[in-house]
């Protein structure tokens, strides 16, 4: 399993666009079958819970990487019995809650996101809390986006929740401005951005946020013995997504793509992954 897991992990930076190849070095490898058996240690509990905390502020709206594998994840939770709960903000909280569990966050003073994250969790009572491409608090208590700017008046807080869980928790990444980055600050030092001090227990990185999410579920798929990306349609949920007002996070732009790039590539990641598993 570890040895797939590195596997994976090279196909997951393989692009490098943005020095993902540079923050795995700093890395312990075999850090997405860690992530994958603390998913399967969670599920052990009956129906249990684990909060997804996604969606990127863009443009008044979210980009398409984070909430697509957060719906991934999601799915997957439920196939293996557990109570997946999505943590998000508006607009996409709002959007969403029709067709998936969710819980609101609010843009809130710096004084106050600890007090929300406390509630929540005392209210939920998480057996996992995950964070995928979500933004995190940078050194001076603000979020940024990958340009530098400054977007916290847009940005409901997350990062308490994994600050504050008394559960494991998971962040994903793909830039170094995101939740769970903290874990490698000093590997982020090179990159142009603000990053963010969150930590996590384990940190999952990958060149575009969602490709991490497949490839969780690609090392749950070889742990059962069950292709459970088998079932997978990206356009479908890249469309459903469009439908809600998404954009993409690089061109802001109402398409069908992530981070810049086609579906075709995402259906190919993941095709590779059903292959590394010995599913096709």
């Amino acid at each position: 399993m570890i040895n797939l897991s590195q596997q994976i992990e090279d196909l997951m930076v393989a692009r490098n666009p943005r020095g993902m190849q540079t923050v795995q070095a700093a890395l312990q490898p075999g850090y997405f079958w860690r992530a994958a058996q603390m998913i399967e240690t969670a599920m052990a509990s009956d129906s249990a819970t684990v909060l997804i905390g996604t969606g990127f502020p863009v443009a008044n709206t979210f980009e398409t990487d984070g909430p697509l594998g957060a719906i991934a994840l999601y799915q997957t939770i439920e196939k293996l019995g557990g109570n997946p709960i999505m943590v998000c903000g508006a607009p996409l909280a709002d959007c969403i809650k029709q067709d998936f569990n969710t819980y609101k966050i609010a843009v809130a003073e710096a004084d106050n996101r600890e007090q929300e994250a406390r509630h929540a969790l005392e209210q939920l009572q998480p057996d996992l809390v995950i964070s995928i491409e979500r933004p995190g608090l940078n050194a001076e208590g603000n979020y940024s986006n990958m340009r530098g700017e400054d977007i916290s008046a847009h940005c409901a807080s997350f990062d308490h929740f994994l600050n504050l869980a008394r559960c494991p928790t998971i962040g994903i990444g793909d830039g170094g401005n995101e939740i769970g980055m903290g874990n490698v600050i000093d590997a982020l030092v090179s990159l142009d951005i603000k990053p963010s001090i969150t930590c996590c227990d384990e940190l999952v990185i990958a060149d575009v946020s969602n490709w991490a999410a497949h490839g969780l579920i690609a090392m749950l798929s070889n742990a059962r013995g069950e292709d459970m990306l088998a079932g997978w349609n990206n356009i479908e949920v890249l469309r459903y997504l469009s439908a809600q007002g998404s954009v993409d996070g690089v061109s802001r732009k109402n398409t069908l793509t992530e981070d810049g790039l086609g579906s075709e590539l995402s259906e190919q990641l993941i095709l590779n992954l059903r292959i590394l598993g010995g599913f096709c």
